[in-house]
């Protein structure tokens, strides 16, 4: 098959993506396919050009990715950095190469990648990709809605509100939660704007530090207790893993930092509760739609109690990713489980 692995884009997990990306490439590669790496922003040239035979020089025309830095990308950066400084999210030749791939593997994380904007677009030009369509995307990406959903159909998550930018409140006392809380971006992906907050004075600077990367946030109970998640392929749950960060909770610099965090699979918990669990993750994925794959995060407390806090509709897909480490428990190598994904994203199109 002729494949486009899409990466990079403007979401605050740019530089994640680049590296899901350029290990799908390169297992689709050794798989068999001709595979092509493009960044969604920055697009193939900065010049209208005859693009067939592209696929006969998908290693020469590919993006080169970079190891994960320990901060964000500076996206402001990386908009001023583009040639053709066009106000189109697609960059250059993105869309016609997509046109001409068999499918677009789908290593965007965050922002316009996981919200399902992408993917309308794609449906609008016609275009097969992997994952699940725009409006589960759209659904999941949202933490609010997802909680509703969760709530609605028996899926325990830690209670909160939604505060928008608009109606900002720093006084932490009236909105009617207890201390410590969790402040984080409503949309937002890899644990970045995320402040556990633990007394008064905490409170604005987490505000300030959440509405920094958008303009609505979750605020919830903050829930003590060991970190896990769990993957879902068609439906049906793989092996839970347990994350346990070395320091403090699972942020961004514990998720790429190699030694940061210890990762467990399967997680060394009671057999009822990892059941209990993977059942939620599946009941999770089917309430908000996901028919493809998918990965809950969980919480289960002191007392344990199990809550339910995301699910991310496009998870990281390196080797040491959570979601691969999950697969290989039940044999299913990396590589393998590119192509699954590819197989059962296909289904849509049959």
């Amino acid at each position: 098959m002729d494949i486009v692995v899409l990466a990079g884009g403007l979401s605050t997990e740019r530089d994640v993506s680049f590296k899901t990306g350029s290990m799908v490439t390169k297992a689709l590669r050794e798989n068999g396919h001709r595979v092509i790496m493009l960044d969604v922003f920055m697009g193939y040239s900065d010049k209208e050009e005859d693009l067939s035979g592209v696929f006969d020089r998908a290693e020469e025309i590919s993006v080169k990715a970079s190891d994960i830095s320990e901060e964000a990308p500076d996206l402001k950066m990386i908009k001023e950095s583009r040639k053709d400084q066009s106000d189109c999210f697609f960059g250059p030749n993105v869309i016609r190469i997509c046109q001409m791939a068999d499918i677009t593997f789908m290593a965007l994380h965050g922002e316009n990648g996981e919200d399902g904007k992408v993917q309308a677009a794609f449906d609008l030009f016609g275009i097969k990709y992997t994952g699940s369509d725009h409006l589960s995307s759209a659904i999941a990406m949202n933490k609010g809605i997802a909680k509703q959903l969760f709530r609605a159909n028996g899926i325990p998550t830690p209670s909160g509100i939604v505060m928008t930018k608009k109606k900002r409140n720093d006084d932490v006392a009236s909105l009617g939660l207890r201390l410590p809380v969790v402040v984080k971006p409503c949309c937002g992906g890899s644990s970045i704007g995320v402040t556990i907050v633990r007394d008064y004075e905490q409170f604005k600077a987490a505000l300030d530090e959440a509405f920094r990367w958008e303009d609505e946030l979750i605020i919830e109970e903050f829930v003590q207790g060991r970190e896990f998640s769990c993957g879902v392929i068609e439906g049906k749950a793989l092996p839970v893993i347990e994350i346990a960060p070395i320091e403090g909770f699972y942020d961004y610099k514990n998720k790429y930092k190699a030694g940061s965090a210890v990762e467990t699979c399967p997680a060394d918990i009671p057999e009822k509760a990892a059941v209990q669990m993977r059942s939620y993750a599946e009941a999770a994925a089917k309430a908000l739609g996901l028919d493809t794959y998918s990965r809950s995060d969980f919480l289960i407390s002191t007392g344990g109690e199990i809550y339910c806090l995301e699910v991310n509709t496009l998870p990281g897909m390196t080797p040491t990713s959570l979601l691969p480490q999950e697969a290989a428990v039940i044999g299913m190598d990396f590589n393998q489980l590119c192509e699954k994904i590819i197989e059962i994203s296909m289904k849509r199109y049959q």
